[in-house]
């Protein structure tokens, strides 16, 4: 009787710790070394009519992606 209440305390005082490990989850995200309007690479996934490198066509490409996604604007 004893050695099962031991083990029960045992078992209840190693699940409660188990949550101290946990390790901390803070804001790391991606960190580019390049401004995103410079584009890939080989611009396979690329907008056609968007010119890598020319920020202008980029702000431009992202209103126009905004306005078609406004229900607002598409519903006249």
């Amino acid at each position: 009787m004893m050695a099962a209440k031991t083990l029960l305390l045992t078992a209840l005082a190693a699940f409660a710790l188990a949550g101290c490990g946990e390790k901390p989850q803070g804001i790391g995200g991606v960190k580019n070394d390049v401004a995103p309007f410079n584009g890939t690479e080989d611009g396979k996934f690329a907008q056609p009519g968007w010119k890598a490198g020319d920020k202008a066509s980029w702000e431009q490409q992202l209103k126009t992606r905004a306005q078609n996604q406004n229900d607002y604007a598409r519903a006249n």
